[in-house]
Formats: C-alpha cells, structure tokens, sequence
C-alpha cells in the first residue's frame, strides 16, 4: 500500500498575535535594538517551526521565514542590489532601505505577487554585479533542522525570479544564466548540510507566460541536473495549473501542483497519463487561499484517484499559507460558523487527518473534521432575493456632459489637489478605537474624539491648501474590514491577520452569507467633515471587486454573484451620500488588477463582471457627483481599457513607486477621463523633494490633457507620521501652486 506523506510550502510570518509586525515596528521606531530584534524573531521562528512539528507536517519548509520579503530575500542573496543603494554592507539594514527607502534613495518597486493580495519588492537589474553574498538560506535551513524536524529549504526558482524583476541590458535568458551558477552554489551548500530535496518555487510556470519561457526553463534545470546531480529538487507550481507535459520532462525528483485552483485542468492531465512514473507527486489538495475548512471527505476520494496513477505522493496546501491567518485558537466564534473555518494551524491538521486515515487506517480525526463540515454545510446562509433591475448598470450621460456640469458645482482650480482617504491612524486614534470596542469608553466620548479629530485634519488640510478634503477615516480600522462589521453576510475576526507587505498586516472579513446594506455606513462623519468646510469633501467607499478579493470570500455560489451583492450594497451608501449632500464620492479599487485571473482565457469574463459590479455600485448618481476611484501598486497596461470602461469621473493611481512607468500606459489609449497620478510614495518614510513632485507632474502632463488631471500621493495615509504626511503635502501643494503660476505666466491675456 502506497504511504502518503505531508509536506508544507510554507507558514504566515506574523504570529498569532502580529508578534513579527510589533518586533519590527519596535526596532524602525528605536524602541528596541538590533539584538532584541533578532532575538524575537529567532523564538517567533522556533514556534512556527514547532507548530508544524506538533501537527505532524512530515516536511517543514525551511527558507519561509523572512525579515520582509522572500523576493528581496533571494534579491540580497545573489546581490542584485539597485544601482542606488549599492557600495552598502549587505546586511539587514541595506534590506530595510531597498524595501522602505530612505531619505537619499526611493524605496524599490512594490508589486502584487501574482493574483494574491501579497506584495513583493521588485529586484532591479540595472548595472548589478551578481554573486552569492552570505549565504542566509543554509543559516535557515541548518536553524531549522537544530529544531529536531525533517526540514526542507525554499528558494524563489531562477525563472520565476527573473521574470519578476525590471531593469538591466541583459536578456531574460542572460540573467538567468548569470544565476545558475549561483543557485548551483547555494544547492550543493544545502545538500552537503543534509538536505533530502530543496522546494524550489516556479509559480510564473502557470502563466500564459510559461510557453515563452520553456528553452530557458529546461536549459536552467538541465544545468542543476548536471552541476549538482545529487541534489534532490522539487519544482513547486501554484495558483493555477501547469503544462505537465513540458515540466515533466525536467529532471527534477518531484512536482508540486495545485488540485484547488487549477480548475480541474491538473486533475485531468494527470489522468491523461502525463505524470510520469519516476516522479513524486506533491499534491496541493487543501486550499492555501482560503479559509473554509476542506471538504474532507471530498479530499480522500482525490487522492484515491491520484493513487491510481502515480507512484509516490506527498499531500500539501494547495500554496505557501502566508495567505491565511495563523490559527483558529485564538478566536471565539460561533461553532456554527467555527465548524466550516481552517487557518494555517487547522489546515495542517486536515493534512494529517488524510495521512492517518491512509497510512495507519485511524480516521479519528478524519471523522471528527467530516462531521464538523458537514454541520456547517447543512445550515443555509442563503436566503435573500435581490432587484438588480432597480439599479443602473452605467451612466447614461457622457463623461464630457457630466464634467461641465461637475466643474460648475465643484469651481475646482487648475491641476486640483486631494489625498486618497486616509490619515493617519496614530496610537491615539487606535487607543480610543480599542477602548470603544472594549466598552472601556462610552459612545458619546468615543465620537467626541472622532468629531475632534475630524475637525483637527480638516484644518489642517484647510491650512495645506489642498483643494478636494476628506474626513480622515479615523472611524475605520481597515478599508474593507470596517465594511466587513457593518454589512450583513460577514464575519469579522479578532486575530485573523494576514501579511500585505513588510510589516502590514490586514484582517479580512469572512464572507459566510448573503451580503445585504441595512443602514448608512459612513454619512454621520463626512457630512459633518462637511459642515466644517466650504471646500468639497469627499465620501470615501470600498468598490465591491476590492470588499470580494481583499475578503475570504464564500465559495458555495459564484464569485461573480457575490460581487454583485457587495455592489448594491454599495450603491446604496452611495445613494445615502448623495442624498446627503455629499458632491464627490470616492469608491476605491486597489484589487481591480490583482484579481485578475493568471491565464489569459480567464482575462475578458472576469473584467466584465468587475467592471459591471462597480458601475453597479456607481452609476445610479446624478451627473453632478463625481465618482472618483482608487489603484495601487499594480501592472496596469493589460487593464487599462477595463479601468476606463468603469466610467468613474476621476482615477487617481499610483505611479510613484513604479517611478513613472505606468504613464507609458497611457500612450496606447486615449484616455479622456478625469486622473489622478500619485506623485509620492507614502509607504515610504522618506519625504519628496519639491522637484521630484515637479518632475513627475511635469512628465504625466506630457501624455495627459491638462484639464483632466489632478494631483495627489500614491495611496492612503494611515500608516506615516503626522509630521510626514504634513511636510510632504506642503510640498505637494508649494508644488502645484508654482506650477500653476508658471502656466499663469505662459498663457495670454
């Protein structure tokens, strides 16, 4: 009888309770030092390894682990170091400048790590000299095994790393090349340490980009093959699926394939005999997206049938659980939606459940966690009919009418300024928060404070001279968790945190039900932002694409379908706005691109419903509102027709971080709406010069008409200082103004 084994591709850095966020946070603000640092993050290691030693993951990942991010971990091995930041010790310091920049150089890119909400730091190829640096992964891996588990080392592959970089004369096919010997390097390092196979990550190999990449693909694992034949590799592929006829072929002893979100195309080739008999498979059967408990019983019949074609498997998350919350342990819940819910932790659990039931014929647990399911699945959560009719779907006045109208209500100057929504969330606001929610302060002092700091930042940006206000936001914890409390068909949990990029953490809501708006959500606090000002300020919303991706959504209907629930939830509160008196309303999609499917085939169906579901949520306004939306930190060129189909009045994107590049966007379309380019990045601490602002607002008036265009920074402002966001909107504003002066002076009488 075959024995399945588990594995695991890797597990949430944050900790139960963010003790990885908190450390991190403590050492940027001098609050503790480098020793402490390190000291904390070695037992927070020592407990994540311990957690899978305790649930009997057969294979624990070693590599996983990182100071900020596994790209720019693999980016500081090999030394591929921006032009900018190099001449540096490579060290911990020379990371956190790269990710965050400082107050000489720009931070690195940030990007979606393929269609997750995960970011990573862009490796920069410009004028790099490669070669492996201090070899950090044999540290992890030796770290790990000290432990007293059977570890395996992770590595970012050489293609799926090439591929997500920018910069450098290079080909693609040249940096890889340059690579291999590197990787080679660092493979014998792992094997002469004990290690019985290295995971190495692929994920670009399910991407309509994979056919391009072939040549090069085989050519780099035919190098390892002959360079280092006694390591063992596992070539792991996720988020889709794969052409198993070309990576069958690699020598590699093992494949890892997604069973969940392949839409059933790895299944199939497996069936068709593709996978070839000398191989391990590595199952990715227990979904590492999301946090509905498996359908287990589902599970068994799965690997029943891929026993029937292979030889040897390893069962496995479907990806990396960097994407879910550590555990359910923490939480207090209702069993009667605990019973259908599985963290990182619990996912583990399900694996061993599968391994007992097939190796040691104990199903125990196995029944314990078909039970459980089953209670969950027999509860209906499904009950409400909704009038989609009633709602308009699209504007029905062209952008041009509807500007002329907007320009005589609004009486904006040239080249308005705004910000994107938020301010910042000091310790302050987030004490009062928490005192309110733990009935530590009444309802009355806790709005008090709220209505103070409202009218604070609004004299403040009164002050500043921006053109287009906002309340602040001080009310909400998270962009799409705050609409996660307050609309119906959502579960909002206590400690359910999940890595975004660096140290910030979001905790999305569960989507269990029918989505339903049953009162108004935001009104009370921008309109009484509003009665502090004569200036227009904006109602800020989340679009129903961002509320859906950027939730762990229900998976028992359509996702389409529950987008479209969100969406009239939405226009609701865009109506309530509006009825309020309330002239421009933002409704943000930062997730647009992110949710895009990986495989071409996917692209056109799945625009379609996003851009139906926002106009959905927007177009039932009088043409005086202007609906304004938000992205960030995306690849836009692909969508760029989809983001103007959705016919907001105003875009704003970011474009500081890219360092321009997204402007090239816009030279292939005629884009004749109102936009918005981020002209600083906020993530960073560093603040803009006024030229750097210049430049960039000079250089995007080179592709965009002039009446159409605002200014504003890249993204919200919770997360920098007061004094920061201050001192760079001054210089935001001192910049436009000599702008506007300069113009002033060019134009005739």
């Amino acid at each position: 009888m075959m024995t399945i084994k588990t594995a695991n591709l890797g597990f949430p850095r944050l900790g139960k309770k963010r003790e990885w966020k908190k450390a991190i946070e403590s050492y940027w603000a001098q609050k503790i030092n480098k020793a402490e640092l390190d000291q904390t993050l070695q037992d927070l290691h020592k407990e994540i390894i311990n957690v899978q030693k305790d649930h009997h993951v057969d294979q624990i990942p070693a590599g996983d682990f990182s100071l900020y991010d596994h790209v720019l971990d693999t980016s500081l091995l090999f030394n591929i170091i921006p032009e900018r930041f190099q001449g540096r010790p490579v060290d911990d310091e020379l990371l956190f400048d790269i990710a965050r920049g400082n107050k000489d150089h720009v931070a690195s890119a940030l990007i979606k790590w393929f269609n997750t909400n995960y970011h990573y730091i862009v490796p920069e190829w410009d004028n790099v000299s490669p070669k492996l640096n201090h070899n950090v992964l044999l540290e992890k891996f030796n770290f790990t095994k000290a432990q007293g588990v059977n570890a395996h080392p992770v590595i970012l592959g050489p293609i799926t790393y090439v591929a997500l970089s920018k910069g450098g004369e290079q080909s693609f096919d040249e940096k890889v090349r340059t690579l291999l010997p590197l990787y080679n390097e660092v493979f014998e390092s792992l094997t002469k340490a004990g290690a019985g196979y290295i995971q190495v990550d692929e994920p670009i190999l399910v991407t309509d980009q994979a056919n391009e990449l072939q040549a090069i693909t085989k050519e780099a694992y035919e190098f390892f093959n002959k360079e280092t034949p006694s390591t063992q590799i596992v070539l792991q592929t996720y988020f889709e699926r794969v052409d198993l006829s070309f990576v069958a072929q690699l020598p590699v002893c093992g494949l890892g394939l997604d069973f969940v979100h392949d839409n059933g195309y790895n299944l199939q080739q497996i069936k068709d005999g593709l996978f070839p008999k000398d191989k391990v498979l590595f199952a990715g059967i227990i979904d590492g997206r999301n946090v509905w408990a498996a359908n287990i019983e589902e599970k068994k019949l799965l690997i029943e049938t891929l026993q029937s074609y292979v030889n040897e498997i390893v069962i496995q998350p479907s990806s990396s659980l960097l994407h879910v919350p550590v555990t359910l342990g923490e939480e207090t819940l209702d069993n009667s939606i605990r019973d259908g819910l599985s963290f990182a932790t619990e996912k583990l659990d399900e694996l061993y459940a599968l391994k007992q039931l097939f190796n040691e014929q104990d199903d125990t647990l196995y029944n314990q966690l078909k039970e459980q399911f089953e209670r969950f699945e027999n509860q209906s959560f499904k009950q409400l009919e909704y009038d989609y009719d009633s709602v308009k779907s699209e504007r029905t006045t062209p952008f041009k009418e509807r500007k002329i109208v907007q320009d005589q209500v609004l009486n904006l100057p040239d080249l308005p300024t705004t910000t994107i929504g938020s301010f910042p969330q000091s310790r302050e606001v987030r004490k009062y928060r928490a005192d309110w929610k733990n009935n530590r302060i009444s309802d009355e002092q806790y709005e008090t404070f709220l209505q103070n700091e409202i009218k604070r930042w609004i004299d403040i940006q009164e002050e500043i001279g921006l053109d287009v206000l906002v309340h602040g936001e001080f009310e909400r914890n998270d962009m799409v968790e705050f609409f996660g409390e307050k609309l119906n068909g959502f579960l909002v949990t206590k400690f359910g945190w999940v890595q975004s990029y660096g140290s910030r953490a979001v905790k999305p809501p569960i989507i269990y039900g029918d989505v339903k708006w049953t009162e108004p959500l935001t009104v009370k606090e921008t309109l009484y932002a509003q009665s502090l000002t004569d200036k227009p300020v904006k109602g800020m919303l989340t679009g129903p694409v961002t509320i859906l991706n950027w939730s762990f959504e229900r998976v028992d209907i359509p996702k389409s379908e529950v987008q479209d629930q969100i969406a009239l939830a939405i226009n609701e509160e865009v109506l309530a706005l509006e009825e309020a008196g309330i002239k421009v309303i933002q409704v943000d999609e930062p997730a647009l691109r992110e949710g895009l499917p990986l495989r071409s085939e996917y692209h056109e169906k799945y625009l379609d419903k996003a851009v139906h579901s926002f106009r959905l949520s927007t177009s039932s306004v009088l043409d005086s509102t202007q609906i304004h939306t938000h992205m960030c930190y995306s690849q836009f060129g692909q969508i760029i027709h989809a983001i103007k189909s959705l016919d907001a009045d105003v875009i704003s994107i970011e474009t500081s971080r890219s360092h321009g590049d997204l402007i090239k966007d816009f030279e292939d379309i005629t884009y004749d709406l109102g936009i918005g380019l981020g002209v600083y990045d906020i993530h960073s601490p560093r603040i803009p010069t006024e030229e750097e602002i210049t430049v960039a607002i000079n250089r995007a008036l080179q592709e965009i008409d002039r009446s159409l265009f605002w200014v504003n920074p890249d993204c919200g402002l919770k997360t920098r200082q007061e004094d920061e966001v201050k001192e760079a909107l001054n210089i935001l504003v001192q910049s436009v103004e000599k702008i506007r002066q300069d113009n002033a002076v060019k134009q005739p009488n």
